[in-house]
């Protein structure tokens, strides 16, 4: 049993965890999925300057609101920046980082980081026109039928913001904290491939594999259920 805080990616919400949230509560697990400002069921806040050290305090905010000791951040893709920054704020509330199918940030990047030039230029040629970044079709991410035509309907306007701005945070407080890494490889998201390629370098990750594209909560829910109660079980 374990407390686990779930932070979903650029575009998603709470909303997204629906389907997995059964599995862990089977298993035992006190569970809080986040809103982050601007995004899910706080959409209506939107505004273009909500930034990434918005979404950082929105879940330290909830470590602190339901005073959670030892929790598990699980950060989903864009969601890797958040939980990274909540590590740097918050190391000793925390047993374990996890990062499913998620950004990987060293100190000093952004978002965009790690994305190649033309995804740079197309995104904040976007965020020029529209105040943010518009979300892609589902089926990128492996969603066919009734899953991509939910994913659909949720989907929003990710904060402008958030994309360029730089995450600043202590490495080697980051580095002592448990770390793993939940590869979602069919079908592979290539803006993930940097991080994917960072883990097998870096010391001291745990990485599990998933084969199921990106949206790997709604694809595979019970798969990746068990998944998170391995790792939980040593947290």
């Amino acid at each position: 049993m374990a407390d686990l805080i779930l932070v979903h990616g650029a575009w998603h919400g709470a909303w997204c965890w629906r389907k997995l949230l059964p599995g862990l509560w089977a298993a035992g697990h006190r569970v809080f999925a986040v809103d982050l400002t601007g995004l899910g069921a706080r959409r209506h806040l939107f505004r273009p300057d909500i930034g990434l050290a918005d979404h950082v305090a929105d879940v330290q905010a909830t470590l602190e609101a339901e005073e959670l000791e030892h929790a598990v951040l699980v950060g989903h893709s864009y969601g890797g920046m958040v939980i990274t920054g909540v590590a740097d704020r918050c190391a000793d509330r925390l047993a374990a980082l996890v990062y499913l199918d998620a950004v990987v940030p060293e100190s000093g990047e952004s978002w965009s980081s790690t994305h190649s030039a033309a995804t740079q230029a197309e995104r904040r040629a976007q965020i020029e026109r529209q105040g943010g970044i518009p979300p892609p079709d589902p089926a990128v991410f492996g969603l066919q039928d009734t899953d991509r035509d939910w994913v659909l309907r949720h989907h929003s306007l990710h904060p402008g913001r958030c994309y360029d701005e730089a995450l600043h945070f202590d490495s080697g407080r980051w580095l002592d904290l448990r770390r793993l890494f939940i590869d979602c490889t069919d079908p592979a998201l290539p803006t993930i491939a940097a991080s994917r390629e960072r883990v097998r370098r870096q010391h001291g990750w745990q990485i599990d594999s998933l084969a199921t594209g990106h949206d790997a909560m709604v694809s595979a829910p019970e798969d990746l259920a068990r998944v998170l109660g391995r790792i939980t079980n040593g947290a």
